[in-house]
């Protein structure tokens, strides 16, 4: 797989520091052998982290913002938790409150979608997909407050989006920046049952498709010029793959940068779909001439050659579950057994998180129990989301409150000795401009104390260091 370099804050003290380290501090201690994970558990513990929402389904943070989580309420509200010493406190009033511009009196309905610009900590700028009061989709533009980070701008509001939406269902919903920068948003094929206007195929249509939009140029945005159906006529420049249903949810593995989407079947299979960093785009991901591998309806805009149709990596039938929620490739810690493992979920399925890893032949689907704290329970996972340093959380849309609750994927104790900070499987100058980042931090990273010393301080720096060869 192509691997592309994590974004790193660099700062001037950083920089001085990895100078003296490599040239005038002395040499640290022998190199530890690095401890090896045990194989993944049968149960996972969960923490819950908030309570008292209203239908959670989205949960993100700001780059490097590691003290608060971002939870969006479907009914038209975002809500922050701030995270202090391993605390979680969710605040009483809204980050930003548009409940009158949002519909979704339908189960699909809503305000759906969340994602920070990447460089929010300078522009201040979000972008929220939500559905309006004409049930159509929207993607638009905020800005925080200038006076409390805690507080968004409503009257910051530009539309950067609307699609039409024939029915109140498979809305989609998920947006995200990639790792090239631009903004990418997930659209269903329109509802109804079995895509009866074949919208999914149809390449003059944005329906059932992932677009791929550039939000830093043009008014109110530019087309990127590496899409791969740039030109007149259709397909429309904006489509980066086509032939998805309803993709709940689809993410980028924050370290490879590879795409993952979770499409929701039709009567009989569910799927994951998986496109590789540098991918140049134009994939067909099949509906409805297929539903996961299997022939659902060749009719209307289907290729005469359906082998020219992209397989999913992995599917399961309705004996298994109903609807997918696609999740995340877990990057939280190197040192725990589920890295790089891909979590997701079916909608169906009570307390229970899967995980697909590829073994170098295949791929490996493992079930895993989510056990929450006594007199609590996870009933029905609608989302999964990431914090800034790749702690996975997931949300409960079921229960009387809505809540969310933090996979425990860390290990419970220290790991001593692992130097390759970011997991890419070497020991760089960005693993030492890591551990740097989190010198004398308060809220440090756990993995880059590497010694166990209850702090990220010179030692770790320096053994960081002496590793990189």
């Amino acid at each position: 797989m192509t691997r592309q370099p994590l974004s790193l804050r660099r700062s001037l003290a950083s920089a001085l520091l990895l100078a003296a380290l490599l040239f005038s501090l002395p040499a640290a201690g022998p190199t530890l052998a690095q401890e090896q994970p045990n194989a993944p558990q049968a149960t996972i513990q969960l923490q819950r982290v908030a309570s008292g929402l209203v239908r959670p389904v989205d949960i993100t943070a700001p780059k490097g913002d590691r003290g608060r989580l971002f939870i969006v309420e479907k009914t038209g509200y975002l809500r922050i938790v701030t995270i202090v010493s391993g605390v979680y406190t969710l605040l009483p009033t809204p980050f930003l409150d548009i409940d009158p511009l949002v519909g979704s009196s339908g189960s699909e309905q809503g305000l759906l979608g969340l994602a920070f610009h990447p460089n929010y900590a300078s522009n201040g700028y979000f972008y929220v997909n939500y559905t309006d009061n004409a049930g159509d989709t929207v993607v638009a533009r905020y800005r925080v407050s200038s006076g409390d980070p805690n507080l968004a701008d409503p009257a910051s509001a530009q539309i950067v989006l609307t699609i039409d939406q024939p029915y109140t269902n498979h809305n989609g919903g998920q947006i995200q920046f990639g790792p090239d920068g631009y903004l990418y948003i997930g659209m269903g094929d329109g509802g109804s049952g079995g895509d009866p206007g074949d919208r999914s195929q149809n390449p003059g249509v944005l329906l059932g498709k992932m677009l791929r939009i550039d939000v830093n140029s043009g008014a109110p945005y530019a087309i990127p010029p590496s899409n791969p159906f740039v030109g007149p006529g259709n397909p429309l420049d904006e489509i980066w793959a086509l032939g998805l249903r309803n993709p709940w949810r689809f993410s980028f593995d924050r370290l490879t940068g590879d795409l993952w989407i979770g499409d929701v079947g039709q009567d009989a299979w569910e799927e994951v779909n998986l496109e590789l960093a540098g991918d140049p785009g134009g994939r067909n991901w099949g509906w409805r001439c297929m539903e996961g591998t299997h022939v659902y309806n060749t009719s209307g805009n289907c290729p005469g050659d359906l082998s020219v149709l992209d397989d999913p990596i992995y599917e399961y039938s309705h004996s298994d579950g109903i609807s997918i929620t696609g999740g995340y490739v877990y990057r939280g810690s190197p040192n725990s057994p589920y890295f790089g493992h891909y979590f997701f979920a079916d909608y169906a399925v009570g307390s229970q998180a899967r995980t697909l890893h590829y073994n170098g032949s295949a791929w490996v689907r493992t079930d895993h129990t989510l056990a929450a704290p006594s007199g609590q329970s996870l009933s029905v996972l609608t989302s999964f989301g990431e914090d800034a340093i790749g702690n996975l959380y997931a949300t409960d849309y079921a229960s009387s409150t809505g809540e969310v609750y933090l996979l425990r994927l860390r290990p419970v104790t220290c790991v001593v000795g692992n130097y390759d900070l970011n997991g890419d499987g070497q020991v760089t100058v960005l693993d030492i401009q890591l551990a740097a980042g989190d010198w004398q931090r308060p809220d440090f990273v756990p993995d880059y104390d590497v010694d166990c010393s209850g702090a990220v301080n010179i030692v770790d720096v320096q053994r960081v260091a002496s590793a990189w060869h």
